[in-house]
């Protein structure tokens, strides 16, 4: 065998080993590169879809809430055969039924077993009353079980067998705010189906997104056949579980490992990862609880449809030719142009395996090594700015979120949660400060006539024209919101006695002259109290409230204060 044959089966050799090796390296990278990428996308998908949901139901929990600490609601769950509390709680509820997304409520009284319910059509106007709850019926434990265990507030999909319809219920447990005894639920129920359609099953490919309680029970899920329904009364054993969709033992427990490694206070807000295998196919799963609703957000990420192996073959082609041609002029090219130029490319593409920096200036090098360079700048680049970008939509849609959650979309007030969250500060600060400041109650008299006779679009407009004069009057330190339907409640920090009642005059005085509807003015009645550093802030709300009511009963269009710097504590004053 001649030299020259000899030298080629070896240049040959060397060619197949190298390339080989070559094609590990290159694998192993791209898997690491993939999976990184992963990790990023699974943990911001998991809190983009995890803002969506929240962003949903946020709302209908609040309005919930809301219904359930409803006075007139309460009163007459304490009384539910008077005819005049029955009569204006059905007003409250339609009330409320306008003000849900789906329009519809349900309240259920633990007196009498009365279940009230009406939908989007006002199918049952008039005869809310559906039917009465048996404890004997399996299909209303869900009722007594939520009673027994004392439960505020529940979430849980749930076919309703005497209406016919399956909904996502919104359960708020309706407790006399005295005595603390359980007067019923109350709440709202979101359609299954639309719900699904437009926050769950949004038909990306390679991603697929479920929720589950607690237990793993599945409540949110694209095929509708794996959720659980009426999972709160099913036993142990019994329930459609997240273990459905994995097969091996191995994967449920590491699912299960997430879910309990997610409830430690270190956990908070944090995104848990972990390769599965789901249906026979190996997926990244990102795991997220959400604690306002007691429910794991599971995302499952199949990377071989979002970032597909193929993607890499034309670098990996472009490799392979330049080891070739390196290799073809082996003494005098392998030292000088390939093994130090490949040297510096490992070392730039470890340091971009150990979380560094993509290199954007690589060595240079000629021919197809300076190609391979550039290509793979271009990926590493590619790849940290479509994680940067994701995370930059993520954040700013996070911040969205913060701020609808916090504002009211109609007036740009404060919403009832942002001022909820500005007064937990107020009282915080004079307690600390010993200071005072204002409470400021502004209900519009009669805006259910104005809504009734002229119109929602009309009545929207003079909130939007009322808050205007509210926010034109008050100082720029001073917060306000839009604390009901027609109801708006304003803090004055700091504040006196005269502040409170010289700017409660003003703002009273103010929408009477500048607020109108076909040349009828608008009036408001304002009920003030005046909060000492001592006081709590549910003392303060029903000061605050009693005053309003105070103002109402005197007439309307007037301002009635409560506060302790001037005698009598208590004075009244109109509008005109």
């Amino acid at each position: 065998m001649s030299l020259n044959t000899r030298l080629l089966c070896v240049l040959s050799a060397l060619i197949i080993s190298t390339c080989l090796a070559s094609w590990l390296i290159f694998q192993r990278v791209t898997d690491t590169i993939v999976e990184r990428w992963g990790r990023d996308v699974a943990d911001i998908e998991v809190r983009y879809d995890s803002s969506r949901l929240l962003q949903a139901v946020d709302r209908e929990i609040g309005l919930s809430r809301q219904l359930a600490d409803s006075p007139i609601i309460q009163n007459w769950a304490k009384h539910p055969d008077d005819p005049r509390l029955k009569d204006q709680a059905i007003a409250e509820m339609e009330r409320f039924r306008l003000n849900f997304a789906d329009r519809n409520y349900f309240v259920a009284l633990h007196t009498n077993n009365a279940y009230y319910f009406n939908n989007a059509a006002n199918e049952y106007a008039g005869k809310q009353l559906r039917y009465h709850l048996n404890p004997q019926n399996p299909a209303d434990a869900w009722f007594y079980q939520l009673i027994q265990n004392d439960m505020s507030f529940h979430l849980n999909v749930n076919p309703d067998e005497n209406l016919g319809i399956t909904k996502l219920w919104i359960d708020v447990l309706v407790k006399d705010k005295q005595t603390q005894k359980i007067l019923g639920v109350a709440g709202t129920g979101i359609d299954l189906e639309s719900f699904l359609k437009n926050i769950v099953d949004l038909n990306k490919a390679g991603v697929n997104t479920l929720f589950v309680d607690e237990n793993g029970a599945i409540q949110l899920y694209r095929d509708t056949k794996y959720i659980d329904y009426a999972s709160f009364v099913k036993p142990e054993g019994q329930k459609n579980t997240i273990d459905l969709l994995m097969a091996r033992p191995s994967d449920q427990q590491a699912i299960h490992r997430m879910m309990k490694q997610l409830l430690q206070p270190t956990a908070k807000h944090h995104v848990e990862t972990a390769f599965v295998n789901v249906e026979g196919k190996r997926q990244l799963a990102g795991v997220a609880y959400l604690p306002t609703i007691g429910w794991y957000e599971v995302t499952l990420l199949d990377l071989d449809v979002l970032l597909p192996f193929r993607i890499f073959l034309p670098v990996a082609g472009v490799f392979g030719v330049a080891l070739i041609l390196s290799l073809l002029v082996f003494h005098f090219f392998v030292r000088r142009i390939v093994i130090r130029p490949i040297n510096r490319l490992d070392a730039a593409v470890r340091d971009f395996q150990a979380g560094g920096e993509p290199p954007l200036h690589l060595p240079a090098a000629a021919g197809e090594l300076g190609r391979l360079n550039t290509h793979f700048g271009a990926m590493a680049n590619a790849v940290a700015n479509q994680a940067q970008i994701l995370r930059d939509t993520v954040e700013s849609r996070t911040r969205d979120l913060q701020r609808q959650a916090r504002i009211d979309p109609l007036t740009g007030l404060l919403n009832r949660r942002g001022m909820s969250e500005n007064l937990e500060e107020a009282f915080e600060r004079a307690r600390r400060e010993e200071a005072r400041f204002g409470l400021v109650l502004i209900d519009v008299d009669n805006f259910k006539d104005i809504n009734d006779r002229h119109g929602h679009p009309t009545g929207d407009a003079a909130l939007k024209a009322v808050s205007e004069q509210i926010g034109l009057h008050i100082r720029p330190y001073d917060h306000a919101s839009r604390w009901g339907g027609d109801e708006f409640l304003v803090t004055l920090s700091p504040c006196s006695g005269d502040i409170l009642n010289g700017l409660s005059d003003r703002i009273c005085r103010a929408i009477t002259e500048n607020v109108s509807i076909n040349n009828n003015a608008v009036t408001v009645s304002i009920g003030a109290y005046l909060v000492q550093s001592g006081d709590s802030m549910e003392l303060a709300l029903q000061e605050a409230d009693r005053a309003l009511y105070r103002s109402k009963a005197a007439g309307r269009n007037r301002v009635f204060i409560i506060h302790r710097d001037t005698l009598p504590p208590e004075n009244g004053s109109s509008c005109v």
